[in-house]
């Protein structure tokens, strides 16, 4: 088995979350912050120690870092919690439906609207594209860090410098990025969303919400949160105001282990082992004339593109890999917005995706299969 679908979740994870995960499950097994009992008080105790750990790595103060179900989790979280009656929003249109579907949503009632911004090759035209859609009613911006289709790196730390010109919250879709480009909240974003268990090799069902409190969001769920009992008002502070009902613990505590696992290997060193990969395999893809590559793979890129084979949808494609031994992922990846920009909606692309622990041996193996589907 060759697993090349790291842009869905990351596998195989690393020895030392697997090993963290089960221990939380063994040792952690009370619920953290909802009594005063010794066991309540160390598995609290260990979730504040991953909290920190996520917080370090992100240049968040401690308290602003909240744990999520997912990335998409986070992302409704924060845009159905800072836009507010008549208000208006702008994203790009190589978005995921984590960000269209929630705006798409929020535009059917209280006037709420929203632009798309066309991301071009230059990165000074993608900021003025942005630029030139902010209007009086606008309060947002959200976008991707990077593309989960052709992983193309949006200009966020220039974006980031637009939104604090206008006094715009920014909101990073980070699930592509996060754990493969140094991103942080001194970059002058004022939200990430990130999902757990891709780039940070945390388990799944884990995503973060980090937020330099700038802006007040309105929360999207209340409920218990082991604080302020007594009052029916949800609690303003964080990590509080957003963590509603008992969180993943063990997948919290094992996502902190994950974020060490990446800062432990460096950022930069992931990127580079994943972006010779991917440009070794794009490179000997080209010399396969019954392959169709979407776009230059260049250091613009997050390390993952796209491709199909002439004569196959994506998903027959990926279907004879998979019969082969190679795991890909096939279809629109869940970005309607992105493969309309690539014209792709009828077929969609076969998606190549390497992680920290793929080799290069793994990637020719991979080229060799490609090569005896087309013939």
């Amino acid at each position: 088995m060759v697993y090349l679908d790291n842009a869905a979740t990351t596998y195989p994870k690393p020895p030392s979350v697997i090993g963290r995960s089960s221990y939380a499950m063994v040792n952690y097994g009370a619920n953290p912050g909802r009594a005063g009992h010794r066991l309540s008080m160390e598995t609290a105790g260990a979730v504040f120690r991953a909290r920190q750990q996520c917080a370090d790595f992100f240049g968040a103060k401690t308290e602003n870092v909240c744990f999520m179900l997912n990335c998409t989790a986070a992302l409704n979280t924060a845009i159905k919690g800072i836009l507010t009656p008549n208000s208006h929003i702008i994203t790009s249109d190589l978005e995921h439906n984590a960000v269209l579907r929630p705006l798409h949503a929020v535009s059917k009632h209280s006037g709420i609207t929203y632009s798309v911004a066309k991301v071009s090759e230059k990165d000074e035209e993608t900021v003025q594209n942005f630029r030139r859609l902010i209007k009086r009613s606008t309060k947002a911006i959200v976008c991707t860090a990077a593309s989960n289709v052709t992983g193309k790196i949006l200009p966020y730390k220039q974006i980031a410098k637009l939104c604090n010109e206008h006094n715009l919250c920014f909101i990073l879709d980070a699930a592509q990025g996060a754990g493969a480009l140094p991103i942080s909240l001194s970059d002058g974003i004022n939200i990430i969303c990130a999902a757990g268990h891709k780039g940070l090799y945390g388990p799944m069902g884990t995503g973060l919400m980090i937020t330099d409190n700038k802006f007040r969001l309105q929360t999207l769920i209340e409920g218990g949160t082991g604080s302020a009992s007594s009052d029916p008002e949800q609690p303003e502070f964080l990590p509080d105001r957003f963590e509603s009902g008992t969180i993943n613990t063990s997948g919290a505590i094992a996502l902190g282990s994950g974020v060490a696992f990446v800062k432990d290997k460096g950022i930069s060193t992931i990127y580079e082992h994943e972006w010779q990969l991917c440009h070794y395999a794009h490179t000997h893809l080209r010399q396969n004339e019954s392959v169709i590559l979407y776009g230059d793979f260049d250091r613009q890129n997050a390390p993952l593109f796209s491709f199909n084979i002439k004569g196959l949808t994506s998903e027959q494609a990926a279907s004879k890999l998979s019969d082969l031994g190679f795991y890909l992922r096939g279809g629109l990846h869940c970005a309607y917005l992105a493969h309309r920009k690539l014209g792709t909606l009828n077929t969609g692309t076969v998606r190549f995706a390497p992680s920290v622990f793929t080799t290069k041996a793994e990637v020719n193996a991979f080229l060799r299969a490609v090569n005896r589907i087309t013939g």
